[in-house]
């Protein structure tokens, strides 16, 4: 083990200003998600309602801290961690903006053209369009480096060929921000992967085929690409430096109350459920489950306030993505066995039914954001362990 092999989880309280958000995201949600009802419950960041996306634009809930000339507000990343929180635990229906807001326009940032600033961002800060991410492949996990989707050079762009899996949304999205090879170097297969902003409306070539879970709904997607063209402009960043603009963008995936929220409803109706005189094993059991869930947001909270320095934790955020998911896995079996439930749909019965559809969806959670082998592979080389 290297000897300053450390996670970096510093004490880190969100500051006062940023909590004023707090009543006033709330009284937000209170009016965008009336007569809802229980239609989105569950379902958080998968749920996805554009008309909710826009009402979130227009209220200045999106783009929050990217700067104005670009459509955004100026806002803290403090500010914007709250709104991420109380969308979640409101089971908002995000996943309309949610890919744009959090990844593709930080992204974009960091690393696009002004031209591309200009034309994306305010309108993904209105809730007008929509973003997916192209990276996993089939056959390949988590393992970006082992992306075969190839972009060849011609006249004018590149000619797109090779297929792409578990992508979030892309039969609704109107981009896609795509990792593809453009050159090929045995030796370092980290060398060569570049991005590219991918118009899915409006290209030849591209056949999206979603693939239903077990609840019969379509979150993930098969993307194929067939000599789809894409134009010159549409390179984001450094031609081959796709690997380290991907590793930066995945810090902002990982990190965030997503990775710790998503099955939030439940833990909170186990807990209304059980009623002020639970047994014996429904209180250890939600005390574990109300411990873990703490800890979990304090480490995330310390990452915040690391990318709110200008920090790049990529280590810290590998650790709360996979601790998360194991936390969010464990939950629908937990609440299951202190609680006398067949989980079920269509009784009527709200918390059987949501009970139900996390279980079946949770299994999916150590998928989303890279795989359990991946990240401890990310975790065991930042520790010097390999």
């Amino acid at each position: 083990m290297a000897d300053n092999a450390f996670f970096r989880f510093d004490p880190f309280d969100l500051p006062p200003e940023a909590e004023a958000v707090r009543p006033k995201i709330r009284a937000f949600m209170k009016g965008a998600l009336a007569g809802a009802g229980d239609k989105f419950r569950g379902r958080t960041w998968s749920g996805y309602d554009a008309e909710f996306s826009r009402k979130m634009g227009e209220a200045g809930y999106l783009g929050m801290v990217w700067p104005k000339k670009y459509g955004g507000h100026e806002r803290t990343a403090l500010e914007r961690y709250i709104v991420l929180e109380e969308t979640l635990v409101a089971d908002a229906p995000t996943g309309a903006h949610w890919i744009g807001d959090r990844q593709s326009g930080p992204m974009l940032l960091n690393f696009g053209t002004e031209e591309q600033r200009l034309n994306y961002l305010p309108r993904v800060a209105r809730g007008e369009i929509f973003f997916c991410i192209g990276m996993s492949e089939p056959d390949s996990g988590s393992d970006l480096a082992s992306v075969r989707t190839k972009a060849e050079k011609v006249d004018g762009g590149y000619i797109v060929n090779g297929r792409k899996v578990w992508t979030s949304n892309a039969h609704k999205a109107d981009y896609m921000i795509g990792l593809f090879r453009t050159s090929t170097d045995p030796d370092d297969r980290h060398k060569g992967l570049t991005q590219f902003i991918v118009d899915l409306k409006n290209t030849d070539g591209i056949t999206i085929r979603p693939i239903p879970d077990l609840t019969q709904t379509s979150h993930f997607n098969e993307v194929t690409f067939i000599d789809a063209f894409v134009p010159d402009d549409a390179l984001v960043g450094e031609k081959g430096n796709g690997w380290s603009q991907v590793s930066a963008e995945l810090v902002y995936e990982r990190s965030g109350p997503e990775r710790f929220l998503s099955c939030y409803s439940l833990i909170k109706g186990a807990i209304d459920r059980v009623g002020p005189n639970p047994d014996r094993m429904q209180k250890i059991a939600i005390g574990k489950l109300v411990s873990h869930l703490v800890t979990l947001r304090r480490m995330s909270i310390s990452i915040a306030g690391m990318l709110q320095e200008g920090s790049n934790p990529l280590l810290e955020a590998s650790v709360v993505k996979d601790q998360g998911a194991l936390f969010e896995q464990s939950i629908p079996h937990i609440i299951r066995g202190i609680i006398e439930l067949e989980p079920a749909v269509g009784t009527g019965d709200q918390f059987a039914e949501l009970l139900a559809y996390l279980m079946q969806t949770a299994p999916s959670f150590s998928m989303r954001g890279g795989t359990r082998e991946i990240l401890r592979g990310i975790i065991a080389r930042g520790l010097g362990l390999r």
